[in-house]
């Protein structure tokens, strides 16, 4: 059965809170490394179901056999404009050899994602076009956050903190369906040069792109 996935721009088929309020202390250390896990979690993402963008259920299964990278987003972030820009160049470049992007909209740090669902795709579609999907808004801290979430954070991440630190963290996910590495906020999409090495394989382990190191934001 083909399932559709609400994009920015378009449709495809198979294929207690905490945040901080200025972001610029939890964004970590001064590293140059990814932090990947010495412990997976259990398990693979393709054991949860998500809503999308309409609120319609989309099980994360129907993404067997790629590479994934899943980040929270906000609309009013002072990372916003580089992060969707070179999130769509680097989906460009990679949707089609099996690279997917699930953006994942949420509202706890400083209030930077307030606008409904339907907001949310407009302003990614009619400022950015963007064309990988855009899922419903979610809490990835605290009390209420989303299962999805909950698992990705189960991955010992050497020096990361279990909760988020802010809009735009990103993690990436291999084709078994496990998360294989994690990244700062403030790290630029287009420097995940890992993504073309798993393209290739079954399971990356101890590749280490560089990363940008935590700056200010607002």
């Amino acid at each position: 059965m083909v399932v559709a996935v609400e994009l920015g721009c378009e449709k495809i088929g198979d294929g207690g809170n905490r945040g901080s309020s200025s972001g610029t202390s939890e964004l970590g250390p001064d590293c140059k490394t990814i932090s990947q896990p010495n412990e997976y979690p259990t398990g693979t993402i393709y054991e949860y179901t998500v809503k999308d963008v309409k609120g319609k259920d989309v099980n994360l299964s129907m993404y067997r056999g790629k590479v994934l990278v899943i980040v929270n987003v906000a609309s009013q972030c002072g990372l916003t404009d580089e992060n969707y820009t070179e999130f769509n160049q680097l989906y460009q470049k990679y949707k089609d050899k099996g690279l997917e992007i699930l953006a994942f909209p949420c509202n706890q740090f400083a209030a930077q994602e307030p606008g409904s669902n339907e907001q949310i795709q407009e302003f990614a579609c009619t400022r950015f076009k963007t064309a990988f999907p855009i899922f419903n808004k979610i809490e990835v801290n605290g009390f209420n956050t989303a299962p999805l979430y909950k698992f990705l954070k189960l991955g010992k991440w050497g020096f990361f903190d279990d909760d988020i630190q802010w809009n735009f963290a990103k993690f990436l996910v291999d084709q078994q369906g496990k998360p294989v590495g994690r990244y700062y906020p403030t790290t630029s999409p287009l420097s995940l040069q890992v993504i073309g090495s798993l393209m290739n394989t079954v399971r990356c382990k101890g590749v280490n792109p560089r990363v940008h190191a935590p700056r200010q934001i607002h």
